[in-house]
């Protein structure tokens, strides 16, 4: 079992080495609302007031997927029936297949699959001893519309230009945060920087929740660049770049001005502060965290960017490489920067293949293995390293490879066993850890092509629009049965990085789907 294993992590090693101007349109102040994503919302959550125990993907299904509807009640029926909303005709009817007792709950739990049913339409379902479920679509494109409007949700928290209604519609808003900010530490001082995407309702921008959020975005485009189209609907489609390399780039651009060109350090934030009804912007100190993780988003991006705009990648990845610098004179001691550090390291090698890049990624992998429980940064550096093209340690490779491959088929298993086909109870309380695991269970994935990881994954999105136990679409305002919240921002979609690990697993579902 143990050489089986090991194969398995040397083919998967083997297989991974190998804008436009802006129109400018008058917007009335009174649409001058910040609209943005929340870095930390307050996930509280209303059940709708009626809701039947059918449990269904309330955006619905594509026609040649497959459609699984899940029952809970006292008691179940053998058969339930499909419904066309417009007639009111049964156009299918199926057979319940007992998933047992919960003793809990004291229900039983039955699937009800509709998977024949191909016809586009609007429709419902409906059961004896439980009535009827809320409606859904059966409609090619469904999940494809739903990606693209995940990846405009930065668009709409650009700060520092105009959005007009022809891309932005009902948040369109004038320019905001376009004068100069002053250093905390030094009022005297000030400095540009307008730009980037608002992080919550206040227009803040953090720098290690940028460089996070952007890593996990470029993985995706690294894994099913064929998703990503030129034609989301922003000012730089339609340029022959992918409409979401233009959106980092217009975050990259923050960044630039975020580092301090005399040492190379970087500013970690800018935050804003009501002082006499005026908005205040102040830029937060520079530390070692925000400095390495200004370096492995700029060095990523940098990278990717070079058949695009060489002259532009180049200035990214000089930005990133001074910001090492800085790092090797001041941050030998700060523990919390090291795994940010590994992470630039690993962007840096790739892309200069440097000894000493590479050194300081063995280094810290020889000190701190890229084991089952590790975070996001750290996987973000480890999938570049097997990646890379640059010469690597082969047995490195193999342990990251191996530990991947384990926590995938791990996540698999234990969602394969649940009711509603996703996470553990104890997952199923936090949609970040969800959204974490598809991260992972997709990369994996797209190495060694595992159609039950694709099922997995794609019933990971049924569970977020709405075929949970609280039937609620935790991903935005869509389908019938809506969430209703204490804030309506707190969809999946409007959390800063729970957004970027959607566009990760929505990469996926459209790739398989469509291309």
């Amino acid at each position: 079992m143990h050489r089986i294993k090991k194969m398995a992590a040397a083919f998967f090693v083997f297989l991974l080495t190998g804008c436009a101007a802006i129109q400018e349109e008058e917007i009335p102040d009174t649409e001058n609302t910040i609209t943005s994503m929340e870095a930390e919302p307050e996930l509280s959550y209303e059940v709708p007031a009626s809701s039947a125990n059918i449990f269904i993907n309330q955006l619905g299904y594509i026609k040649d997927g497959k459609k699984v509807a899940v029952f809970c009640g006292k008691k179940l029926p053998e058969e339930f029936q499909v419904i066309r909303k417009d007639t009111g005709e049964t156009v299918f009817t199926g057979y319940l297949e007992n998933k047992g007792y919960d003793e809990r709950l004291q229900e039983y739990n039955s699937y009800g699959d509709f998977s024949a049913l191909c016809e586009a339409g609007l429709y419902y379902i409906e059961a004896p001893l439980i009535g009827q479920s809320y409606s859904f679509q059966i409609e090619d494109g469904l999940y494809e519309n739903i990606f693209k409007e995940a990846c405009k949700q930065y668009y709409y928290n650009r700060c520092g230009m105009t959005l007009t209604k022809q891309y932005a519609n009902g948040v369109a808003h004038n320019a905001c945060h376009t004068g100069k900010a002053v250093l905390m530490e030094d009022e005297s001082v000030s400095l540009d920087v307008s730009g980037g995407w608002h992080q919550d309702e206040k227009g803040s921008k953090n720098v290690v929740l940028a460089a996070r959020s952007i890593g996990v975005m470029l993985l995706s485009y690294e894994l099913y660049g064929d998703s990503f189209t030129d034609e989301i609907g922003i000012p730089e489609s339609g340029n022959g770049i992918p409409d979401l390399l233009d959106e980092i780039k217009y975050e990259a651009d923050w960044l630039l001005k975020m580092q301090d060109g005399e040492t190379g350090a970087v500013y970690s934030g800018v935050e804003i502060y009501e002082q006499n009804g005026i908005d205040k912007v102040c830029v937060e100190p520079a530390d070692g965290k925000s400095t390495m993780a200004f370096a492995m988003a700029l060095a990523k991006f940098g990278y990717l960017y070079q058949e695009y705009d060489g002259n532009y990648a180049a200035q990214c990845l000089a930005a990133a490489e001074y910001a090492w610098k800085y790092a090797d004179l001041n941050l030998q001691e700060e523990a919390e920067a090291e795994e940010w550090r590994f992470a630039a390291a690993a962007e840096l090698y790739r892309a200069k293949g440097r000894q000493s890049f590479h050194k300081y990624v063995t280094g810290y992998l020889a000190r701190e293995a890229c084991g089952e429980n590790v975070n996001d940064v750290v996987f973000l550096g480890c999938v570049t390293y097997i990646c890379t093209k640059q010469p690597v340690k082969l047995e490195v490779c193999e342990e990251i490879a191996n530990t991947l491959m384990l926590r995938a088929e791990k996540i698999a298993r234990e969602a394969s066993g649940t009711l509603f086909l996703a996470g553990t109870e104890s997952a199923r309380n936090d949609n970040q850890e969800l959204l974490r695991n598809m991260m992972y269970l997709t990369t994996v994935d797209h190495m060694i092509t595992n159609k039950e990881y694709d099922s997995v994954i794609e019933n990971h999105l049924h569970y977020f629009l709405g075929r949970n136990e609280k039937s609620i679409s935790y991903i935005d305002n869509v389908g019938e049965g809506n969430y209703r919240t204490i804030d309506e921002s707190m969809g999946i979609m409007k959390q800063f990085e729970a957004n970027s690990k959607l566009i990760f697993m929505l990469s996926e579902i459209v790739g398989e789907h469509y291309h």
